[in-house]
């Protein structure tokens, strides 16, 4: 039995990697799997880095970012398999929202309603700062609520301040008065919301169908030392993926998340989560996903996004070699040797134009049929890859 060990945040996408340990996946496969409940990424990405760690549930962006030199660790970080599509929400203290709802009532429609409401209360508020909270400076959460923020005509660098917050302390710091909304993933938005301390505004799910949020980080070093145990830990993962996605399985997988050494909230919650309902909002289309719609595969387009991002708001300037060191972080070449020989359904290709989705759409791919969601922008724009210089240029 090969020891690895993972290391976790309290969230609902931790799941495929309890669920990998729980049912018994990678043990099937040959794995002990230990894994180490941590309280920030900044704590994950350190303690893999210097080697405390052998893999890690990881914010998508944080593994570019990091080989980037935008990280104070230099240890290269490759994402070979991602955790799932969406699971993130904008949330919004019940004060701030009052004042919305009164600009205008159906202002969760859509994020532009959100945002134009937003826009006016900030403009009423000429001798204040909102302050919205993120995980971490590079995380989805940061780009897509900037991304949503500038969308709206409110300059994220300027009509309002960002802050860092752990994920499980969000919701006490909206009791407290200490920021006025966050961008988090589950379960914290519906933990703040039963709190009484705030109201769920939007969804990463709204801002951009289909998009990616945590991935598998693991230090390149000790991928090319162990490439039997990856592919290993990836079917068992994949295996895993798919008994999350499984409907029938959410009561078990809520019970096992709330437990204390997991996630640690009441299973209603969770439960709620898994099936897509959030408080307030109801069913909210493609909230989560932990398998389908190709939710596993390691996009290169989707570490190309977030690298524009970076380059947006100035946290690199452009080159096209940033840019290769942005795509190469991300690694559908291990995805695919690890499961070829599963019967998984591998795309042919390790890009894709994102945005341009308006249905399911069936991808050409080998070893079976793969089926994509509608993965559209809410301001409607498309990212293509292999015309980033251009994307680029169009938010100037």
């Amino acid at each position: 039995m090969i020891k690895i060990s993972a290391g976790f945040l309290p969230l609902i996408d931790s799941a495929i990697l309890i669920a990998a340990r729980e049912k018994g996946f990678a043990k099937e496969e040959g794995i002990e799997l230990q894994l180490s409940r941590e309280m920030s990424w900044a704590n994950i990405r350190d303690r893999i880095s210097v080697g405390q760690l052998d893999v890690a549930h990881m914010l998508a962006p944080l593994p570019v970012a990091q080989n980037l030199g935008l990280s104070p660790l230099k240890n290269r970080i490759i994402v070979p398999f991602a955790l799932g599509l969406g699971g993130n929400a904008i949330t919004v203290s019940t004060a701030l929202f009052q004042e919305l709802r009164a600009n205008d009532p159906d202002c969760r429609q859509s994020p532009v309603r959100a945002g134009a409401a937003l826009k006016a209360v900030i403009e009423n508020h000429k001798q204040r700062k909102f302050t919205f909270a993120v995980v971490h400076a590079f995380s989805s959460h940061a780009y897509e609520l900037r991304y949503w923020l500038a969308g709206c005509g409110i300059d994220p660098r300027h009509d309002v301040d960002m802050t860092i917050v752990p994920p499980g302390m969000m919701a006490d710091a909206l009791e407290t008065q200490a920021i006025d909304g966050f961008c988090v993933g589950e379960p914290w938005s519906s933990v703040a919301v039963a709190q009484g301390s705030g109201t769920i505004l939007t969804t990463k799910s709204a801002i951009w169908r289909s998009s990616p949020e945590k991935v598998l980080g693991i230090t390149e070093k000790w991928a090319e030392e162990n490439p039997a145990t990856i592919d290993a830990l990836l079917v068992a993962l994949h295996r895993a993926a798919q008994w999350c996605q499984d409907s029938l399985n959410h009561e078990e997988l809520a019970i096992i998340l709330s437990r204390g050494e997991f996630v640690g909230v009441p299973t209603n919650i969770l439960q709620s989560t898994l099936a897509c309902i959030l408080p307030g909002l109801g069913s909210v289309d493609d909230f989560i996903c932990f398998a389908d719609r190709g939710a596993n595969f390691p996009w290169q387009s989707h570490a190309l996004w977030f690298f524009s991002q970076m380059v947006r708001w100035n946290e690199i300037a452009f080159s096209k070699s940033a840019a290769e060191i942005a795509r190469a972080t991300y690694r559908p070449d291990i995805y695919r040797r690890a499961l070829a020989k599963a019967g998984v359904a591998l795309p042919g290709g390790s890009s894709k134009v994102e945005g341009a989705l308006t249905v399911p759409t069936l991808l050409p791919a080998l070893g079976g049929k793969l089926t994509l969601g509608p993965d559209g922008f809410f301001d409607g724009k498309t990212f293509d890859p292999d015309k980033i210089e251009n994307y680029i240029a169009s938010f100037a």
